[in-house]
């Protein structure tokens, strides 16, 4: 009589019992199914962005509807923050604030003091565009160059939107080179310093390797002597504005 009544509670305990699958995890028919469904997330998001920048108009700009060249230029770590001025300090910024006949449209913008150019590609990419919109640009000749963190940024960004940039020259950076065959159609001429403790002159060998491997056409020079420093001797060398101006944007279709 008591072996019956503990069978009994027992089948009780275990119909009050919650149950550990639930409907996804069994089928119609009772057979228990995978534990791990397949789910979609999505949701519209809405953000701003938002930077200061400096911007550079060639001598005749807006005489005649003559389209103009444009570089952008991003400077490096140093750089950082909320005083525009420290733009002026070096790079492309300074070049330009003695060469009135300098023959392209400058655009510099800064970098957020928390953030690196190869996290803020959308908010460069959408200054080009807006550029492009405002300014008189020749669209089939838009460059990009940094220096440092701004040669990270000048890979990371045109790896993303390679179809952007006519010729690019990354300036003592890198970046991954498993990503550098979207660049087979873009010239990249790279520049480094042999003795430069910051950023180690492979990184920038190993992406032109890399552009190189994938089809494309890409070379190095690196200065035997020099440190950190590789973008003075680089932006003053009017080879890499002859150069970029060789190269430009092919049309879709074209």
């Amino acid at each position: 009589m008591r072996t019956g009544y503990l069978v009994f509670l027992a089948a009780v305990v275990l119909l009050a019992a919650p149950r550990v699958s639930s409907k996804e995890d069994v089928s119609a028919d009772g057979v228990q199914i995978r534990l791990q469904q397949h789910k979609k997330f999505e949701k519209a998001i809405i953000k701003t962005i938002r930077c200061e920048y400096l911007i550079f108009l060639p001598e005749g700009y807006g005489r005649t509807r003559k389209s103009w060249p444009v570089i952008l230029f991003l400077h490096g770590a140093g750089e950082r923050g909320n005083d525009i001025e420290k733009l002026r300090l070096h790079g492309l910024p300074r070049i330009v604030e003695t060469r009135k006949d300098f023959a392209f449209i400058v655009v510099s913008p800064q970098c957020p003091m928390t953030s690196w150019w190869p996290q803020e590609q959308e908010l460069l990419i959408n200054l080009v565009r807006e550029v492009v919109k405002k300014y008189e640009v020749d669209t089939e000749r838009i460059y990009l160059t940094g220096l440092s963190m701004g040669g990270f940024g000048t890979w990371s960004l045109a790896c993303r939107y390679p179809d952007y940039f006519a010729a690019i020259a990354p300036i003592c950076g890198g970046y991954e080179p498993f990503l550098a065959g979207s660049l087979k159609d873009v010239p990249v001429w790279a520049f480094h310093g042999a003795k430069d403790e910051v950023v180690p002159v492979s990184r920038s060998e190993d992406m032109v390797e890399a552009v190189n491997a994938a089809g494309g056409d890409a070379k190095l020079t690196v200065y035997p002597d020099a440190g950190h420093d590789a973008w003075t001797a680089t932006y003053n060398n009017d080879e890499l504005y002859k150069w970029f101006l060789e190269h430009r944007k092919k049309k879709k279709g074209n």
